[in-house]
């Protein structure tokens, strides 16, 4: 039984300190590695790695090469189209759940931190906020997908969150997309306030036109 469960938790550890590496860009898109590569950047047993990597091919976030070793998911424009897309039904369904509930709690601390985060870049234009700027871009959507209150659909928008945090670390998040953005998740706070699903929905969809622009795939 003892041996058991240190065989999960290896695995468990193999898996979140993959799920790190490509979070925080170690793993970048596209990138090739060997599997003895991959164990020693995670330092953690062959037979862990293995299956974490095993889960993380069966998410799409990681492409199994025979003989060679794992390729990370590139970011392809109609791998982010289709992410970008995934994430927008979901985050359209997460804000009518979230107006039809009772209480938006939450909601008041989310758009401060926003409305913080804007006024930051606009008073200091030549700033890198790097990855504060992507967890608070996240903050928003995370929100939305709690709202969800499904484990199958949250499990879902999971794998597709480190399918987008590969694709975001493909490219550094600019200032000037970090002002719009902020701009367009503080159109869905107000909708989300207001508790109304019009123009959540239409916020929503232009904050994903917005970001396809941006990526150059629109």
């Amino acid at each position: 039984m003892t041996q058991t469960k240190d065989v999960q938790l290896l695995a468990a550890k193999a898996q979140e300190a993959l799920w790190q590496a490509l979070r925080n860009g170690t793993l970048r898109d596209g990138q090739f590695l060997s599997m003895s590569q991959l164990v020693t950047m995670l330092d953690l047993p062959l037979s862990a790695v293995r299956e974490a990597v095993k889960h993380a091919s069966s998410l799409g976030l990681v492409t199994t090469l025979p003989k060679r070793g794992i390729q990370v998911m590139e970011a392809r424009p109609e791998t982010i189209r289709e992410c970008l897309d995934f994430r927008m039904v979901l985050d359209q369904e997460g804000a009518r759940r979230r107006i039809s509930s009772v209480s938006l709690d939450g909601l008041a601390a989310l758009r401060e931190r926003h409305q913080s985060f804007l006024d930051s870049a606009a008073q200091a234009p030549g700033a890198h906020p790097g990855g504060d700027a992507i967890a608070v871009d996240l903050s928003l959507h995370d929100y939305l997908a709690a709202g969800l209150d499904n484990a199958q659909l949250t499990a879902a928008y999971a794998a597709n969150r480190m399918r987008i945090a590969i694709i975001q670390n493909a490219r550094p998040f600019l200032q000037d997309r970090i002002a719009s953005a902020m701009t367009e998740h503080l159109a869905i706070i107000d909708a989300l306030e207001a508790r109304d699903g019009e123009a959540a929905t239409a916020a929503i969809q232009h904050h994903f036109r917005q970001t396809l622009r941006w990526w150059g795939v629109g």
